[in-house]
């Protein structure tokens, strides 16, 4: 039954796709070659809006990308002068050490 259940759903899948291929090979009148390329232009309108869309909002992560970029450079060199500077304190405060010993 298993099987059975796969080839049908085989054949429903390959009868959808010749139904489409069909539909668009029988064509035959201006009104239904009309309506066929109102239909395409607005699937064309549709996917530019959704590509505007889609392209206005990769510009914005681009450029949430470069403000995390440049705070996180900002944090590095923020952390590397204070490494430095307790590193400089570590050296006086050792000097003073020495100095009571």
């Amino acid at each position: 039954s298993a099987q059975i259940a796969d080839l049908q759903q085989k054949l429903l899948d390959a009868d959808n796709g010749d139904r489409a291929k069909q539909r668009w090979d029988s064509i035959a009148t201006i009104l239904e070659a009309k309506c066929a390329l109102k239909y395409l232009l607005g699937e064309l309108v549709s996917s530019k809006v959704q590509e505007s869309k889609l392209q206005s909002g990769l510009q914005q992560s681009q450029a949430s990308c470069s403000d995390v970029q440049k705070m996180l450079m900002e944090e590095r060199n923020h952390i590397a002068e204070m490494e430095a500077e307790f590193q400089n304190q570590i050296l006086v405060q050792e000097q003073q050490h020495q100095e009571k010993v």
